[in-house]
């Protein structure tokens, strides 16, 4: 079995392949685990090179196998990081082309239901059915326009002969005035006096002149 048979379970010839989620799945689970191995590493490394500075000057051999073994862990942790770049990439590939098939599938699942209900859907009746709701609305409309229409107020009367039959009147009328005017003319009006009237005494005015201020007097007390 190969290594991703091994990392993925897949078995040999007429073996089940895993699923896109279960591959994204073991693919997180392995960065996981590459993960907490880099922080035992860079763990193993402070400890190696805490090592070799306690035992620089007192024992020299022990320093340099301490930082052999940091080199070590220092090449596998740049392994570690290579690997994780790669699956990575890789889990975000699978990611993208799992979100595309779903995608793709959700697409043709709404293009059968579209197909569906278009099925028993004819275009010719489509066409006549919004026919006959134009017509319908054409005829709705002309019968509100019939309904508001005023019948028997004077529609069958012309205007023209109205103003006519108004203009005579108004001659009539005018005519009447003249008429009325020109009679008063030939009333004889009473002659002039060629005497002046005698004056009024004098007490009979005054009298007369305190009647009009009592009048005045009351007409105001009145008001």
């Amino acid at each position: 079995m190969s290594l991703f048979g091994k990392l993925f379970g897949t078995g040999g010839k007429g073996g089940k392949s895993a699923t896109p989620q279960e591959a994204i799945q073991r693919l997180r689970d392995t960065e996981e685990m590459l993960t907490k191995k880099q922080d035992f590493l860079e763990k193993k490394i402070e400890h190696e090179l805490i090592t070799a500075k306690k035992n620089g000057t007192k024992n020299k051999r022990a320093a340099l196998q301490a930082l052999k073994r940091k080199k070590r862990y220092e090449q596998q942790l740049n392994q570690i990081d290579g690997t994780l770049s790669t699956i990575e990439f890789q889990r975000e590939a699978l990611e993208n082309a799992n979100t595309n098939t779903e995608v793709l599938k959700n697409m043709g699942l709404a293009a059968a239901a579209m197909k569906a209900a278009h099925e028993n859907m004819d275009i010719d009746k489509v066409d006549d059915l919004m026919q006959d709701i134009t017509e319908q609305q054409e005829l709705a409309r002309e019968i509100s326009d019939a309904i508001s229409k005023p019948v028997g107020f004077g529609e069958e009367f012309d205007e023209d002969d109205l103003l006519a039959e108004l203009e005579e009147l108004e001659q009539e009328e005018l005519d009447k005035n003249l008429l009325e005017i020109a009679g008063t003319e030939n009333v004889p009006l009473p002659n002039v006096p060629s005497h002046s009237l005698p004056a009024r005494p004098a007490v009979q005015k005054k009298h007369e002149e305190d009647d009009d201020d009592m009048k005045d007097l009351e007409a105001w007390a009145a008001n």
